[in-house]
């Protein structure tokens, strides 16, 4: 069987050579399919890269206390009314959280946003997002510095005017030289930088420090305003035991809102879920679309191997024949033909790989941010769909001609 199998190869390769380009247009059904199923993996898995990354800057064991929920508001007055959130709840629930048994909560952390405008001699930044918070943020990220450091806890209580500045801010405002000692202008407020966050990059529009800069919390309150909607970070123990630190923190709030057993939450508990509920619906897209042309083409391709079989069936009867008149069995001459409709799709599945593989590294080129995935499983099932489809659409032609009478096949013409 296995000596079967090799020679069918062996005959398979030697009529691909005798007509390659008959073969290589064969194959372009194959090629277009499998270059559609590997860029759909790459793309599918480059998002699933680039959201967990966004995703790590803002911690998976953090939750949010806030007024909105992250998801889609249905009764959007319900949430209009609700009371702000006031950045002492963050010292509130500290004291709250140290007498709970067994608690799943380490620290809760106040941040405020606004967005400013940063100048640095003739360089001007806009729409900079600005965030004050204090010294324990740096407990809720895992951000890394490029250069300097955080602000201290003497800076944070003192409300110094210090600031971290996000990649992209501080290359805009100083593209030859450190920022690091240097003063900025906040929206009309001198701040020195402390620190440069390093570079994170942007995917699909989630957050990233890269457009923030983040000063002290009562810097931020003199400095801006400290009537805006305040976010609470809230650090977890054990993400495993997220649910368990939710029921925790809600009741907690539940206390320092004051809220009684007959009254519904006026807060929402937000966490990296439901943003990642967000992400099925474009997965899904790239997939029914990747998945429709991989058919399409796929499809093509195996009339069109399954018509070249057909076509060199009929070229080769007289052969069929005389391979048959001298002992040879329909098994041996269905896997001849079987196998090369096979080794026709095989060519094609590894011309499409590398070409997916060529399209990758360009589009990961052009587009840094988007890290596209072409993994080892993705070459697996290129080869597998590929053998799949040989075996498809050469079966009935190969056996057609293991069929072929051998009488009447010597006589044909």
């Amino acid at each position: 069987m296995l000596l079967e199998i090799a020679d069918s190869f062996r005959i398979a390769i030697s009529v691909i050579r005798a007509h390659k380009m008959r073969s290589a247009l064969t194959a372009l059904g194959v090629i277009i399919g499998i270059i559609a199923v590997t860029l759909m993996g790459s793309a599918i898995g480059g998002i699933e890269i680039g959201f967990e990354r966004s995703l790590s800057v803002i911690g998976d064991d953090i939750l949010y206390v806030e007024k909105w929920p992250w998801h889609h508001v249905d009764d959007w007055w319900n949430y209009r009314n609700r009371r702000t959130m006031n950045v002492r709840y963050a010292d509130e629930l500290n004291r709250i959280i140290r007498d709970i048994p067994n608690s799943q909560l380490v620290t809760a952390v106040p941040t405020i946003n606004t967005v400013r405008n940063v100048k640095y001699g003739d360089n001007d930044v806009r729409g900079v997002f600005t965030q004050g918070t204090t010294e324990q943020f740096l407990v809720t990220s895992t951000s890394a510095f490029k250069e300097g450091r955080f602000f201290n806890e003497t800076e944070s209580r003192g409300g110094r005017n210090v600031v971290v500045l996000g990649y992209d801010v501080a290359e805009a405002l100083f593209p030859n030289t450190s920022p690091l000692e240097k003063t900025v202008n906040i929206g009309g407020t001198p701040f020195r930088v402390v620190g440069v966050y390093a570079k994170q990059g942007t995917f699909l529009g989630l957050f990233s420090f890269d457009t923030y800069a983040v000063v002290p919390l009562q810097a931020f309150m003199k400095a801006f305003s400290a009537r805006l909607d305040t976010s609470i970070r809230v650090k977890v123990a054990d993400k495993n035991k997220m649910e368990i630190a939710k029921d925790q923190l809600t009741g907690a709030m539940r206390t320092v809102r004051g809220l009684q057993p007959e009254q519904k939450n006026d807060f929402e508990i937000n966490e990296q879920q439901a943003l990642r509920s967000t992400i099925g619906p474009i997965k899904a897209g790239i997939a029914g679309a990747g998945l429709f042309v991989t058919g399409l083409a796929l499809f093509v391709g195996a009339i069109g191997i399954m018509n070249i079989t057909y076509v060199s069936v009929k070229e080769r009867t007289r052969e069929i024949g005389t391979r048959k008149a001298v002992g040879a069995r329909r098994r041996t001459i269905l896997l001849q033909f079987l196998v090369e409709a096979i080794s026709i799709c095989l060519v094609g599945g590894v011309a499409g790989l590398a070409l997916s593989w060529l399209l990758c590294v360009a589009v990961a080129n052009a587009f840094p941010s988007f890290p596209m995935q072409f993994s080892v499983s993705l070459v697996v099932t290129g080869l597998i769909v590929s053998t799949l489809t040989g075996i498809l659409s050469g079966f009935a032609p190969a056996f057609t001609a293991s069929r072929l009478d051998p009488v009447e096949a010597l006589r044909y013409e």
